[in-house]
């Protein structure tokens, strides 16, 4: 009986938390910012890791409440800590950009994030790490170009560029111009500028 009630318990503040959240979201929309922002924020006190990562996003972003890095930071990172993908992403970049600790720390903790962010599928990570692993201080233009590839098939524009520019400077590829222009190609098609200004030159 004991662990019959345990169960309707978390069934019940799960349902809750799921309540809450979906009442923020409609409120967001809405343009009922603060009233969004405490229905987040009661659901992301109970654990719910998708309110922890929109409480992260109010922070961010001063959306219903006062704009705050360091508070945007430590929902996210509860969201991640909890296997949300796009607060692993935010996390990751909060770590790069704000993080506490030594550089060489938070680039490792958040590289991690921002793997599995990508192998979640999150666009934003792929291409992330895309450009990252080609412009870093030890360059693994492979690697780059995996992710890259991945972002450019997921539809992002830009990403598809820099696989242009790859193959029209043979960055982990064997350089080939034809490929490069059937990149920039489409990328210019998806209305990138600079793919647009590459194939004009």
């Amino acid at each position: 009986l004991e662990e019959a009630a345990f169960q309707l318990q978390q069934i019940f503040r799960i349902d809750i938390s799921i309540a809450l959240n979906i009442l923020g979201i409609q409120s967001m929309k809405a343009g009922h910012c603060r009233v969004a922002f405490t229905c987040f924020k009661l659901a992301a006190d109970r654990g719910y890791s998708k309110a922890q990562f929109n409480v992260g996003l109010c922070y961010e972003h001063g959306r219903g409440t006062e704009k705050d890095l360091e508070k945007a930071g430590f929902y996210y990172c509860q969201a991640a800590s909890s296997r949300h993908p796009m607060a692993q992403y935010r996390y990751a970049r909060f770590l790069l950009q704000h993080g506490p600790g030594s550089p060489w720390d938070r680039q490792h903790k958040a590289l991690a994030l921002l793997e599995q962010a990508a192998g979640a599928g999150i666009t934003e990570a792929q291409a992330y790490l895309g450009v990252f692993y080609m412009r870093g201080l030890q360059p693994q233009e492979k690697r780059g170009l995996k992710y890259l590839l991945q972002a450019a098939n997921s539809g992002d524009a830009q990403s598809r560029f820099h696989v242009g520019v790859c193959y029209e400077q043979g960055l982990g590829v064997q350089q080939s111009l034809a490929e490069a222009l059937r990149h920039y190609r489409q990328s210019a098609a998806a209305g990138n500028r600079q793919a647009r200004e590459r194939l004009q030159a």
